[in-house]
């Protein structure tokens, strides 16, 4: 049986996939394509996560798609609203139909001499191995291992008699009224879940080794609603993408330039909401500066509000072991719990795990220097998107995806088959992310380096990726271009 042939082959079908389509339609419609996604929905992260509150952690104005307003009253959107907004992007453009589920990649061989990607998936419920080609692979598939999240090896957790759950696997139905809650962890999902779950726990603790600087938004945008109400949804979408977008980038550039001032600015915001008796400097004053980690959002205050009215608490202290009871801390006090939740963290995971070979020489991807935060040194005609770490994932995205299709435009106009960085030994190199998140030390081993100069260095700034991604010139000296020559036929003696 003949193997399957695409222009393109996507991989993954959540935000950046489904977004990655519409793209590839829009600006290279020429071309053939097919998502293949491990599981068997549309949503990614929208779908896989089901924990009570689940939220997005940015506004919706900069989450949502550059080409797709969205109409929802709140900013800050809860996950089924978010998973639906992706799923009808996908339906309205014809984007599903061009989806492959339960196609899970574990292997990709480039062959110079055919100009092709070889991808090996196993395949249904079986997992069937089976192969599809294509000339370009663009991996929207996350930075995280969809399988399971991390969780640290704690002590005595045989000695616990009630749940331990993960987020990233939350049980359906579960049901945690009248219960006592603890929620390991200060980070995004911690924030998250701990208001929601007291709404009808009997109480909530939020245990942490260290705080997280934690901001309270409104979680409807007036202005951004009242420009809905009297512009044309595009317009007025477009005005508060490009307010939110340039609010986010001062602030960052704020933080980084006056980081004690920002530090003290948050925490003045966060005792205005406690009240002056709070212990804000041990439970909300981290040892870091801020945006050395993602802030924590939280809408309308809905955490600070949690603990004001008692369904919440907050303890900082270290696990010394699980017990019958629940967690016995390093300071000797014990906290009573039914259920734990280990709000613990992601494990990094790059390009979903896939083994990537090049004219049969398997390429350690740590090894390789990322270019223009999309591509790898010395890898042909594959690209990945990547979200930023101090603003909406899906601005990057959109600009990958544009990037994306630039490149395989001018390749057709040139009559060129390969596009492959090169990478100048000069360069110096620096990890791909300057972040001091657990997760990110936990896996950022595993990725590619950066380089200190452009094309090889991460901005994480959209106006400079703007510039570069979208008005940039595709061809540099980094970039090689090349056409596969025919191999040559061996005489045939008579």
């Amino acid at each position: 049986m003949a193997v399957e042939h695409f222009d393109v082959l996507i991989v993954g079908a959540g935000l950046s996939g489904i977004g990655a389509g519409y793209h590839l339609q829009a600006n290279a419609p020429k071309k053939t394509y097919a998502i293949l996604e491990g599981r068997e929905a549309i949503g990614g992260t929208w779908d896989l996560f089901r924990y009570p509150g689940i939220r997005s952690d940015s506004d919706m104005y900069t989450l949502g798609y550059s080409f797709k307003p969205w109409r929802g009253a709140k900013a800050i959107a809860d996950g089924p609203s978010i998973l639906k907004y992706v799923r009808d992007t996908a339906v309205e453009n014809g984007i599903d139909r061009h989806i492959r589920f339960g196609h899970q990649v574990k292997r990709a061989s480039w062959s110079s001499a055919d100009a092709r990607w070889t991808v090996e998936v196993e395949r249904g419920p079986g997992k069937d191995l089976a192969q599809l080609t294509c000339n370009f692979l663009f991996m929207c598939s996350g930075y995280y291992d969809y399988a399971e999240g991390y969780t640290p090896d704690f002590a005595g957790t045989d000695q616990f008699p009630g749940p331990i759950l993960h987020p990233q696997k939350w049980p359906e139905g579960l049901d945690y009224s009248g219960k006592k809650v603890v929620v390991i962890g200060s980070g995004a999902t911690a924030v998250t879940l701990v208001p929601e779950m007291a709404k009808t726990a009997a109480h909530v603790v939020m245990l942490q080794r260290s705080p997280t600087y934690v901001v309270s938004r409104p979680a409807e945008d007036a202005s951004a609603n009242w420009l809905r109400e009297h512009l044309p949804a595009k317009l007025a979408y477009g005005i508060t993408r490009w307010r939110n977008v340039l609010f986010g980038m001062l602030f960052f550039n704020m933080a980084r330039k006056k980081p004690e001032q920002t530090k003290q600015r948050i925490l003045g915001m966060v005792r205005e909401h406690l009240g002056p008796d709070y212990d804000v400097d041990r439970h909300f004053t981290p040892s870091y500066n801020p945006w050395d980690q993602r802030l924590c959002l939280v809408p309308d205050a809905d955490l600070f509000e949690a603990i004001k009215d008692g369904k919440a608490s907050v303890v900082t202290d270290h696990i010394d072991s699980f017990t019958a009871k629940g967690l016995k801390l390093k300071s000797g006090e014990e906290l009573a719990a039914d259920i734990i939740v280990t709000a613990t963290g992601l494990k990094m995971q790059l390009l979903s795990g896939m083994e990537v070979v090049v004219d049969g020489e398997r390429i350690d991807l740590s090894k390789t220097v990322s270019y223009k935060g999309m591509m790898y040194s010395g890898v042909p005609n594959l690209a990945s998107a990547f979200g930023y770490t101090n603003a909406s994932w899906t601005l990057k995205c959109d600009l990958t995806c544009e990037y994306v299709c630039r490149l395989l435009n001018h390749m057709d106009r040139t009559g060129l088959k390969q596009a492959t960085p090169q990478k100048n030994p000069a360069v110096d190199e620096a990890p791909w992310l300057d972040f001091s998140s657990g997760y990110v030390q936990r896996g950022i081993g595993q990725f590619p380096r950066q380089g200190l100069k452009k094309p090889w260095k991460l901005n994480q700034n959209y106006a400079l990726d703007l510039l570069s991604l979208r008005f940039g010139a595709v061809t540099d000296d980094a970039m090689e271009f090349s056409k596969p020559k025919a191999p040559a036929r061996e005489a045939v003696s008579a």
